[in-house]
């Protein structure tokens, strides 16, 4: 299920009729209307989402839609010059580079967060709190015979497993697949694929035998709700924490979210200010939503790079 929100508020009497604003210092200056169109990854979705809620309190008059189509669904409408800003949990693939030519849409890359692939269980499973890296891979590679949690490992349960994950439009699928099979896109299709995270939440929430993955700010949300699964790559298992993820040692589910800037859209005032307000309040508000923050430099080095590419460098 697709899905966005339309941040937009109506200004006060105070400032409608002008189109000057006062700032916190006491200056002026000039108050932004127009829109900023944002859609794709929904693992990205709740770090834009917030950044638009806390843009509109200070510039009220411009309106913020934010989607949540998957980063596929969101470069095929970045890509055909629909969107401003495409959200992506993982790098643009060629068909998307080439879609991008083909409509003269050209970009810049910015990562405006870290995040760590979570695996999650139902809270009564008291047996799946590990899993090795080999072990994930038996269980989700294409054509697997694995139905039961025994064949994963004898002392487990004989009980059928529940699957649950992204469906193919979303990035963290692809990275997923590719760092766990070495193949973006091999995986076994008898799973509950979805398109809205909330509904594997529900569905691993009501089975004692559901298994799924998804991005930590969605476990983050619900840790009263889910059991998480500590992954071993070969140096003992690891949860994903803040931690974990900031020093890669929860690998290989370690991985950069990213934004897309269309050039073109950000000449206009508005997505200008907006994309530099992202940079600017992307470390505390991705750590409010379950994410992970680069360090400062990072940021910096994003501040330098949109701050190059708008200006043609």
């Amino acid at each position: 299920m697709k899905k966005s929100i339309i941040i937009i508020a109506i200004a006060s009497l105070s400032i409608a009729c002008g189109n000057k604003k006062e700032n916190k210092d006491g200056s002026q200056s000039i108050e932004l209307t127009g829109s900023v169109s944002i859609d794709g990854s929904g693992t990205v979705f709740p770090v834009s989402e917030a950044v638009a809620e806390e843009f509109l309190k200070v510039e009220p008059r411009v309106k913020v839609t934010v989607g949540e189509s998957g980063t596929g669904g969101g470069f095929k409408k970045f890509g055909a010059g629909v969107t401003d800003i495409s959200d992506a949990s993982r790098e643009i693939k060629d068909k998307e580079i080439a879609l991008c030519k083909e409509n003269g849409i050209e970009y810049v890359q910015l990562t405006v967060a870290l995040d760590g692939i979570t695996v999650v269980v139902n809270k009564g499973n008291t047996w799946a709190t590990t899993m090795t890296s080999e072990e994930l891979k038996k269980l989700w590679e294409p054509n697997s015979k694995i139905t039961k949690w025994n064949q994963i490992r004898k002392e487990w349960p004989n009980e059928e497993i529940h699957l649950y994950g992204p469906n193919t439009s979303h990035g963290t699928y692809d990275f997923f697949t590719e760092v766990i099979m070495g193949e973006s896109g091999a995986s076994r299709t008898d799973y509950n694929a979805v398109s809205d995270y909330n509904v594997a939440v529900q569905g691993i929430e009501k089975d004692k035998n559901a298994l799924g993955y998804f991005g930590l700010s969605y476990y983050e949300e619900n840790k009263d709700k889910l059991g998480v699964v500590a992954i071993d790559n070969g140096n003992g298992p690891i949860l994903p924490s803040i931690e974990t993820v900031a020093n890669n040692s929860y690998a290989p589910l370690s991985r950069s979210l990213f934004i897309f800037v269309s050039k073109k859209s950000a000449q206009r005032p508005e997505v200008k200010k907006f994309v530099e307000f992202y940079l600017d309040n992307a470390p505390e508000l991705s750590k409010e939503v379950g994410y992970v923050p680069m360090p400062k430099s990072g940021y910096d080095a994003q501040k330098e790079a949109f701050k190059n590419a708008i200006s043609g460098q």
